[in-house]
């Protein structure tokens, strides 16, 4: 009985190619913008996974995410490394900042400065470059999706280059030279990231009475950090959330004042629409069409779990194919991007091939509730 459904399915290629093109559109959509989606997402916090020593974030009571940081005096520094079950705590420095690049063009950056000592909320993986030329004189690290778009810089034949070590950039009036090309995650506005000292950092931004962003705590071995944060809190007067919290709290900040999950959603819905109706009426059509071979087999003793199998196989069996064509454009399109990346997660196409899955079983109960209210004396009207 299999043989046969799948007989009949691929005699009929033009309804069987409509069927596929509207599940592989779905699968497109509903695989390619939630991928976009998570992808503009994890860029609100991809500062705090990028600075991963600290357990704990220390900053203004009033900051809502991460790019909202409020300057805090130095004093409080030793606030926080005087709370019990602090093991450290250092000094980070994130503002923004004008960069004029060896051609002479300028550009805005992020300009984050590291505790000089540890050089804690460096980057961890370096492109070229080692964390410790960092305490060069004058030196700055740039991230490297900035030097590659934002900081290249035109030849005079025409060609760009990226920004490479060696390089010497002007930040407000102050030699910096780049020692080295950093691996970090991309940010919420795509500005290129340069990274030097705390010190350094000052000197190179606009003057300001408190140039301290965050406080950057780890707890002592066997202390608990939910307790800990709390007490900072308490003693000091300041908000505290571990690393986990405060990348929540950024995030969440960013969907509930932005369109971007509406946005999204509706297009992913409107993918998921455009599959269902697509194709079921197609698939509604092809088994309108073969109505008279299904009455054949129900009166020659086909059972009603024989004729649903039937149909289940040619429903799933044309999903599989749209969902692989789906997502396999899906993939061909973030290839080709060379200025945003896309992350497909195991979650993301577990979600996509749940919704063919849902779009197929619509189409195949409709056409099923045709098949099985059939009468086989069907077979024998003209």
């Amino acid at each position: 009985m299999l043989v046969i459904a799948l007989k009949t399915l691929f005699g009929h290629r033009i309804k069987v190619i409509g069927m596929v093109i509207g599940l592989a559109v779905a699968s497109l959509m509903m695989t390619q913008q939630p991928a976009t989606m998570l992808s503009i997402l994890s860029r609100t916090y991809s500062f705090i996974e990028d600075v991963s020593q600290p357990d704990i974030w220390v900053m203004d009571p009033m900051v809502k995410f991460v790019d909202d940081a409020k300057p805090l005096a130095d004093s409080k520094l030793g606030l926080v490394r005087s709370v019990e079950g602090v093991a450290w705590a250092v000094p980070i420095y994130r503002t923004s900042t004008a960069a004029r690049l060896p051609d002479g063009n300028t550009a805005n950056a992020l300009l984050v400065g590291v505790d000089d000592a540890s050089l804690i909320g460096a980057p961890a993986t370096m492109v070229s470059g080692d964390t410790a030329d960092l305490r060069r004189t004058d030196a700055v690290f740039v991230n490297d999706e900035g030097a590659r778009l934002r900081f290249s810089q035109k030849l005079p034949d025409g060609s760009e280059r990226p920004l490479q070590v060696g390089d010497i950039l002007e930040l407000n009036e102050h030699r910096a030279e780049v020692v080295g090309i950093a691996k970090t995650g991309a940010t919420f506005s795509s500005q290129p990231v340069i990274y030097t000292t705390y010190t350094r950092a000052r000197d190179y931004a606009l003057p300001q009475r408190k140039t301290m962003s965050f406080v950057l705590a780890k707890a002592k071995p066997g202390e608990d950090v939910e307790a800990l944060t709390q007490r900072i809190r308490e003693q000091t007067g300041l908000a505290a959330y571990s690393a986990e919290a405060f990348k929540e709290m950024s995030l969440w900040y960013f969907i509930r004042n932005t369109g971007i999950l509406i946005n999204f959603g509706m297009i992913t819905l409107v993918g998921f629409i455009v599959g269902a109706v697509v194709s079921g009426i197609m698939f509604f059509n092809f088994t309108q069409d073969n109505l008279r071979h299904f009455a054949v087999l129900k009166a020659i003793g086909a059972s009603p779990r024989q004729l649903l199998g039937m149909v289940l196989l040619q429903s799933f069996l044309v999903g599989v194919i749209g969902y692989g064509i789906g997502v396999g454009l899906a993939s061909g399109m973030a290839l080709i991007s060379s200025t945003f990346q896309i992350k497909f997660t195991p979650a993301l196409l577990v979600f996509s091939a749940g919704g063919v899955v849902l779009i197929c079983i619509l189409s195949a109960v409709i056409s099923l509730l045709k098949v099985l209210r059939l009468e086989p004396a069907a077979v024998f009207k003209a």
